[in-house]
C-alpha cells in the first residue's frame, strides 16, 4: 500500500494553461503540471519568484469528472495600457491614465474558459501532510488557473492508502452537487508500459520568465467513480 494526497478541483468556470501570448489566452482542457504546483503553492504561501523545486519531487495525476454537457466559452477582454513615455512615474494605474489622457493604447484579448471543471487530483511523495495542510488553510486564495475563476467547493485534501494511483484516485470525494460523474481518463507522468503518451509543456523551470519543460504524460482508460462529499 502507498500514502496518496487525494484533493478535489471543482469551479463554475476555470482556465488551465496553455500559451499565454498577448492577444490570445487560450485554456487546456485539463490541469498541467505547472498548474498543479502553482496552486499548492499558493497554499503553501509560496510567491511567483520563490523557489518551487520542492515539489518538483512530487508524482501527480489528475482526472476529469466533468458532465458531457460542460463545455467552454471565450471572453473578448479589452485591455488598455499607457505608453511609457507618457507614465511619468504615476503612484496608480488611475493616475498613469489621467496623465496619459487619450493618448492610450488600448487592446482586446480574447480569453478561453471551460465551463463547469471538475477534476480529482493525487499526489505522492515525501511530505504530504505538510501539502495537506496547507490546502486545508491556504495562505493565499486558490483559484483554477485565473482570478476570476474561484473554487465552488472545499479542495477535501485527505491522505490516504492506495495499491495503485487509480485506486487513489476512486477515492477522490466530490460536492454533493456534482454527483453522478465518472472519469474515462487518468493523466499521469509516463511510465514502462503506457501505451498512449503526449509531449506536454507544463514542466515549470522559471516562473518568473514563465519558462516550462517538457514531460511526457500518459493517458489511461479507467472508469472511476469518486465518493462524495456529505
Amino acid at each position: 500500500m502507498t500514502q496518496y494526497l487525494v484533493f478535489t478541483l471543482s469551479a463554475s468556470i476555470g482556465a488551465m494553461g496553455d500559451l499565454a501570448g498577448h492577444e490570445r489566452r487560450g485554456s487546456l482542457l485539463w490541469p498541467g503540471r505547472s498548474a498543479i504546483t502553482g496552486l499548492i503553492g499558493a497554499a503553501l504561501g509560496l510567491r511567483r519568484e520563490d523557489d518551487f523545486t520542492v515539489l518538483d519531487a512530487f508524482g501527480m495525476a489528475v482526472a476529469p469528472f466533468q458532465h458531457r454537457t460542460d463545455s467552454g466559452f471565450r471572453d473578448y477582454h479589452t485591455v488598455e495600457t499607457v505608453p511609457s513615455a507618457k507614465a511619468k512615474s504615476p503612484n496608480s494605474r488611475p493616475e498613469a491614465l489621467r496623465i496619459a489622457g487619450r493618448d492610450t493604447n488600448t487592446t482586446i484579448t480574447l480569453r478561453d474558459y471551460q465551463t463547469g471543471p471538475l477534476f480529482g487530483v493525487v499526489i505522492w511523495g515525501e511530505g504530504l501532510e505538510t501539502l495537506q495542510s496547507a490546502l486545508k488553510s491556504p495562505v493565499f486564495t486558490l483559484y483554477f488557473g485565473r482570478k476570476s475563476c474561484p473554487l465552488s467547493a472545499p479542495v477535501d485534501a485527505r491522505i490516504i492508502q492506495a495499491e495503485t494511483i487509480e485506486d487513489a484516485m476512486t477515492q477522490v470525494r466530490v460536492p454533493e452537487w456534482r454527483q453522478g460523474v465518472t472519469a474515462t481518463q487518468l493523466i499521469t507522468d509516463a511510465e514502462d508500459g503506457d501505451t498512449h503518451i503526449e509531449a506536454r509543456h507544463d514542466q515549470a523551470i522559471d516562473r518568473k520568465h514563465w519558462h516550462f519543460g517538457l514531460r511526457q504524460v500518459a493517458f489511461r482508460q479507467v472508469h472511476i467513480e469518486p465518493e462524495v462529499a456529505r
